[in-house]
């Protein structure tokens, strides 16, 4: 065994064998439980970085753990490969986005395995390959037979920058979230899936997910956003046109002065035509489709619309309703109709004051007059009915079940429920995503593709805009086709999915990745789904987590799957976040080009101190960034996992530490050095197995101490994936084994040692494989053992350990006894002391000069 630790000799050798034996390949197997273990997989960017670093170590050592448990383990590896940035990585490189996404996937995987992932490497799959997309179009002509997936022409959200439409979940505080561009409404024909049909189902599950971290549910809850009111039709005035409102606060109808209808709706081109406010109706709708109208903006806008030169009729009231459109009016909720009612709602309230519009008091505090309220602002609050006909006097919480009965019994209007959740509009307007399967035939319509043509391949030899747009609709190639129903020339579909599609299912799909009789084997799928524990970043808590549990449902649906969650547990690892490096003339820093001199940093290009910002997410942008492949170079994968485990709890953010790193790098070190010496005293020795009275004192301690470490850090990754206190107490039991020095002759040292140091091996093998399996051979095991290795059991009666009686004293005074543990430290014991009942009595809040601690005898308090 060599004297020094060395990785770079270390982690190529056994990498190598773990791929040559195909160490991780798993089968089905029903004498085994499985456990299925998944990270979400990356977009193949060419590079991985620190952040995937952390979430793919924390998955593999759950991966391994579960293993050694005795679990049959699915832990597979694939790859996110559309979207946008290979397209425009394509466009400036000059290149197809295929080659360019290839060249990053092999260049990922080779930096994958550097780290010793136990991954399933035959699971391997990526989303733009045909066989994976074209399971993925068959499943849209499905949902499309049974109308789950339509076609409309609508107002969406668009990004000038990214060429392409954004659902709304996809845009964030207004801007694009990939771009962050601002985004602006743009009537298209689009595609659409109906994840509304699953909404209160959606929401219903959110309290059945224990597994789940309550952020993640909440966050879902209020996106699906269900909301319990009343549906009410106002009627046009000289119209057959009603138009539905929905809102929470029908007691409030007999106040509606007003119609708002957000600009996009219908009904505002139609009822202002031939009136002679169609051009101020025209240009404010033209020039509201150019502003960021998202739910999180229009608070902050000054309130504006214009009238569209028609009215409605409130019917509870009869009062003639102008009917206006707004900025404030959205058509994502609701109706899209407003039913404004400034006496009770501050928006209507500033609107009518700025247009000179009626406010009619129908609700009031019980202490007050109704001429005083709604003076100067909107009353919002509860109290009684007034201006409200026959419900005048009543509470008017309770006024509104009366008048949602009212209004259902009049045929005005009925008890409602409505979602802020909208259909997921998934048609995308670039190339390097997975082609609609639909054709449009001028005398058939709209029809899908004949399952024997899919996959609808996307061309190879095509040359991709520099302004981002897809060239598909010029490609007369791909456009030109025939009608699968009655053979006419027909125009193939040009818009591809939402890359979110793709995320959606790939999970079942990893079940069975060479499977090509259908879209999913139905017995591999039932044996390894669901996800036991899927990790990835809270980001995804809204797009790909509720367009996988939405897919998963359409799934189960068609009877593809037998359950309708996908991930029984979810851990959302927190952020690897660094300091900020500025310079005054060359901004941020990446940290190869800061200079440190003893505490102070200078820039390296211009040698000028730099500012030394917040800690913040690493960032490309920020330049706060490590290269993994550096980490690496230096120290070796297994460092690098050991510092990613033990900075931080992986739910919280991790602080990078080039002292932690470092500090890792000892304590392996450490470890080697000590197996290293006690190689020849434990190299022909059992771990030792018999009776702890056989033991002397000092190795009765040490044998306490390997199993107690045992337990506490079965416990820390089994029930909590608390790893780096599981790592503090590997540390602490290093510690105590340094410390072992008057056994040299006892005739069970080297038994005592060696099940102290296999115990080390075994508990740290998941945490940092290459350097446990070099270890675990060199102490006489099998090659390539140690990854189905049995995790170590610890035995009860080793838990239990000598105690003392320790007597407290105040000021010299008997004042208590306790007992506690024989190796109980002084400030254990000192702890204890203070305390004590008895002895916190006669301290009686008066300041302590000083504690004295007499080792395993007593503790007196001066007070």
């Amino acid at each position: 065994m060599n004297k020094r630790y060395n990785p770079k000799d270390i982690e190529p050798k056994w990498q190598a064998f773990w791929e040559e034996k195909k160490q991780f390949k798993v089968t089905e197997d029903h004498t085994k439980k499985k456990y299925y273990l998944l990270e979400m997989f990356p977009y193949p960017s060419g590079k991985i970085h620190m952040g995937h670093v952390r979430n793919y170590t924390i998955g593999d050592v759950i991966a391994r753990y579960k293993t050694m448990r005795g679990f049959n383990v699915l832990h597979p590896m694939g790859w996110d490969a559309f979207g946008m940035p290979a397209e425009n990585a394509a466009i400036a490189n000059n290149t197809h986005p295929a080659k360019w996404t290839y060249e990053n996937i092999k260049s990922m995987k080779q930096q994958l395995k550097q780290l010793g992932f136990s991954y399933d490497w035959d699971r391997e799959l990526a989303t733009c390959a045909p066989d994976y997309y074209r399971w993925e179009q068959w499943l849209f002509i499905q949902m499309f037979k049974k109308q789950m997936a339509y076609r409309k022409e609508s107002y969406v959200n668009w990004c000038e920058s990214c060429q392409t439409v954004l659902a709304n979940e996809q845009v964030e505080n207004g801007a694009c979230w990939r771009c962050g561009e601002l985004v602006h409404q743009k009537k298209l024909w689009q595609w659409f899936f109906k994840i509304t049909d699953y909404a209160q189902d959606l929401l219903d599950f959110c309290d059945k997910l224990p597994g789940w971290p309550d952020k993640v549910t909440t966050m879902q809850k209020n996106w699906i956003g269900k909301s319990t009111g009343a549906q009410i039709a106002f009627a046009v005035e000289n119209s057959d046109v009603t138009i539905p409102v929905f809102t929470t606060r029908h007691d409030t109808l007999f106040g509606a002065t007003f119609m708002c209808l957000a600009p996009e709706h219908p009904l505002v081109t139609t009822l202002s035509r031939g009136t002679s406010q169609e051009k101020d109706v025209s240009e404010f709708v033209k020039r509201m489709a150019l502003e960021n109208r998202s739910n999180h903006t229009i608070e902050n806008y000054e309130k504006e619309g214009v009238f569209i030169g028609a009215w409605c009729i409130n019917p509870m009231t009869g009062r003639r309703m102008p009917i206006y459109t707004a900025n404030f009016a959205l058509m994502e909720y609701g109706t899209g109709a407003v039913m404004s009612v400034p006496a009770h709602d501050q928006r209507d309230f500033d609107f009518a004051g700025k247009y000179g519009l009626d406010i009619v008091v129908v609700i009031k505090p019980e202490d007050q007059n109704t001429e005083d309220v709604a003076q100067t602002q909107a009353y919002t609050g509860t109290g009684i009915m007034v201006n409200s006909g026959q419900f005048n006097g009543m509470d008017n919480k309770k006024a509104q079940e009366k008048i949602a009965e009212y209004l259902e019994k009049e045929n005005l209007g009925k008890k409602a429920i409505s979602y802020r959740l909208r259909d997921w509009g998934i048609s995308r307007q670039r190339f390097w995503g997975a082609p609609v399967p639909m054709i449009h035939c001028d005398s058939c319509g709209t029809v899908p593709v004949a399952e024997k043509d899919l996959p609808v391949m996307l061309p190879e030899n095509i040359d991709l805009l520099e302004d981002g747009g897809s060239p598909l609709p010029g490609l007369p190639s791909f456009v030109d086709t025939i009608c699968p129903e009655c053979g006419a020339k027909a125009k193939r579909e040009t818009d591809t999915m939402d890359t979110f599609v793709e995320s959606s299912w790939y999970f079942n799909r990893y079940c069975c990745p060479g499977f090509d009789g259908a879209m999913l084997d139905k017995n591999a799928v039932d044996y390894w789904m669901p996800v036991d524990q899927y990790i990835g970043g809270v980001e995804h808590a809204v797009l790909h987590l509720l367009y996988s549990r939405y897919f998963t449902r359409v799934l189960n649906d068609m009877g593809m799957v037998d359950f309708k969650e996908p991930f029984t547990r979810l851990l959302t690892q927190g952020m690897v976040c660094k300091e900020t490096q500025y310079c005054p003339e060359h901004g941020f820093l990446f940290p190869h080009e800061v200079k440190i001199e003893g505490d102070k940093q200078f820039c390296a290009k211009c040698d000028r101190k730099i500012v030394v910002g917040r800690v913040e997410k690493m960032s490309k942008s920020k330049k706060n960034v490590i290269d993994p492949n550096t980490l690496l170079e230096k120290y070796g994968a297994d460092t690098v996992r050991l510092f990613c485990l033990f900075a931080a709890p992986p739910e919280r953010d991790l602080e990078w530490s080039e002292q932690g790193v470092d500090g890792g790098f000892r304590f392996l070190n450490r470890i080697w050095r000590l197996v290293h010496e006690l190689m020849d005293t434990i190299t022909d020795t059992s771990p030792y197995d018999g009776e702890i009275a056989d033991l002397n004192d000092e190795l009765k301690k040490l044998f306490h101490k390997t199993h107690l470490t045992i337990k506490k850090v079965t416990g820390d990754i089994e029930e909590r994936f608390h790893f780096n206190t599981a790592i503090s107490a590997v540390m602490e039991l290093v510690n105590m084994m340094y410390g072992i020095k008057n056994s040299e002759n006892h005739p069970h040292r080297a038994g005592v040692m060696r099940t102290a140091v296999e115990s080390i091996i075994l508990l740290l093998s998941p945490i940092v494989p290459h350097f446990a399996e070099e270890l675990w051979e060199k102490l006489g095991h099998a090659a390539g053992s140690l990854a189905h290795t049995p995790w170590p059991e610890y035995r009860q009666d080793a838990l239990f350990t000598a105690t003392r009686l320790i007597v407290a004293q105040v000021n010299g005074k008997l004042r208590g006894k306790f007992n506690i543990d024989a190796d109980a430290d002084d400030d254990t014991i000192k702890q204890k002391a203070l305390a004590d009942e008895n002895v916190k009595r006669f301290i009686n809040d008066q300041p302590i000069k000083k504690v004295i601690v007499v080792k395993n005898k007593l503790v007196n308090i001066v007070i």
